[in-house]
């Protein structure tokens, strides 16, 4: 659990961890988008900025790992 004293300075410390992000494609375009824990709906939608420098990441919610790749036979060496 994150420890958020002194109240009211308006900054946490630790990862919200209910949520999830994960890198998505909006109209050709990566977004990042937020992800609840609990229920696995898609919360909110960070889309790219208008410099085009690519959308950023949403503040101290984790990144999930990408799905479908297998780890290396015989493990590490």
């Amino acid at each position: 659990m994150a420890v958020n004293e002194p109240v009211g300075d308006n900054a946490r410390k630790g990862a919200v961890r209910k949520r999830s992000q994960v890198k998505t494609k909006l109209g050709g375009e990566t977004a990042w988008t937020k992800r609840s824990k609990k229920s696995g709906e898609f919360m909110a939608l960070k889309k790219q900025a208008k410099k085009k420098s690519g959308a950023r990441k949403f503040k101290g919610v984790r990144v999930e790992k990408k799905a479908g790749k297998k780890a290396r036979a015989g493990g590490r060496r």
